[in-house]
C-alpha cells in the first residue's frame, strides 16, 4: 500500500422521498441506524476515508432530498460527480418506476455526457414484509442498462457497504482512466460476497471492506 496515493471522488446518492436514503448514508459512514429522519432539504454532506487498493479514497457523499419541488435545485448538485447510488424502496413500486427518470437526469447534467459514468442501483428496505417490488424485475432494469443492482437494509446493515465501495471502485477506474466492468475490488481488509450485476453477467465476487 502507498498511503501518498490519495484521490478526492464526490458521489451523490439519489431517489424518490422515503426510500431512506439518508438512512444508507448514515449506516455506510457512521454505521447507525435511525427509525426517524428529518426530510433532507437540498442536500447534506458527509465524508468516509476508504483504502482501495493502494490508493486513499476520500469520500464526499451527497445526500440529495427527493421532493419534487426542489427537483431542479437538487440536480445542480449532479455536477461534477465522479458516480451516483440511484435508490428505490422495494415496497412502493412508484420508487422503482422513478429510477428512469433520475438516470437520464444525472447523466443529462454529466459533462460530458457518457455511459461510463458510474451507478449502482440499491433496492432498499428488504427487511420489511410488503414487498412490491420482485427481485427479478429489478435485476432485469439493471441488466438492461448495465448498471450493478444491490439488495440492500439500512435497518439490518445488509449489502450497504459492498454498494458503496462497488460505486467507489468503479468512479475510481472512471477517473484513473480504466473503466473497467466489473472492477477488481482489491486489499480492503475484510471480506464478504455479494451477486450483483456488473454489465457482462451476474458475478460473485469478493468485496474487501473496511
Amino acid at each position: 500500500m502507498n498511503p501518498q496515493k490519495k484521490v478526492d471522488l464526490k458521489l451523490i446518492i439519489i431517489g424518490a422521498l422515503g426510500v431512506g436514503k439518508t438512512s444508507l448514508l448514515h449506516r455506510f459512514v457512521h454505521k447507525t441506524f435511525y427509525e426517524d429522519y428529518q426530510t433532507t432539504l437540498g442536500a447534506s454532506i458527509l465524508s468516509k476515508i476508504i483504502i482501495l487498493d493502494d490508493t486513499t479514497l476520500k469520500l464526499q457523499i451527497w445526500d440529495t432530498g427527493g421532493q419534487e419541488r426542489f427537483r431542479s435545485m437538487v440536480s445542480t448538485f449532479y455536477k461534477g460527480s465522479d458516480g451516483c447510488i440511484l435508490a428505490f424502496d422495494v415496497t412502493d413500486l412508484e420508487t422503482f418506476e422513478a429510477l428512469e427518470t433520475w438516470r437520464d437526469e444525472v447523466l443529462a447534467k454529466t459533462i460530458p455526457m457518457e455511459q461510463s459514468y458510474p451507478m449502482v442501483v440499491l433496492g432498499n428496505k428488504i427487511d420489511l414484509a410488503d414487498r412490491q417490488v420482485p427481485q427479478e424485475v429489478a435485476q432485469d432494469w439493471c441488466k438492461e442498462k448495465g448498471i450493478p443492482y444491490f439488495e440492500v437494509s439500512a435497518k439490518n446493515d445488509i449489502n450497504v457497504v459492498q454498494a458503496f465501495e462497488m460505486l467507489a471502485s468503479r468512479a475510481l477506474s472512471r477517473v484513473s482512466g480504466t473503466c473497467q466492468l466489473p472492477p477488481r475490488m482489491g486489499q480492503l481488509r475484510s471480506i464478504r460476497k455479494s451477486i450483483y450485476w456488473g454489465g457482462r453477467g451476474w458475478d460473485s465476487i469478493a468485496h474487501h471492506l473496511n
